[in-house]
């Protein structure tokens, strides 16, 4: 059974999407509230995802899905709920 789920997704979790997306929902979250002054956040939506992920400071999670992870930190520095939330998403 593993063998079969390691050869079929090549070692990527299925879920890889959900994955990448969390990380940077919650990196983009954690930035937001230590932010005192705003101008981190500010940063971060004018493009400081997007360089932070292809600066390799996104984490091995964000390879999974590296768009998602850039998607789920501008909505965590922006303060919107996660895409994930609930029973259904």
């Amino acid at each position: 059974m593993g063998g079969l789920i390691i050869t079929t997704y090549h070692e990527r979790p299925p879920w890889g999407t959900d994955i990448a997306y969390e990380a940077g929902f919650v990196q983009g979250t954690r930035i937001r509230q230590y932010d005192v002054h705003g101008d981190r956040v500010r940063e971060l939506l004018g493009g400081g995802c997007a360089r932070m992920e292809t600066e390799g400071l996104g984490g091995p999670k964000a390879t999974h899905n590296p768009a998602e992870w850039v998607a789920g930190c501008l909505d965590g520095a922006a303060g919107r709920p996660s895409r994930h939330q609930g029973l259904a998403y």
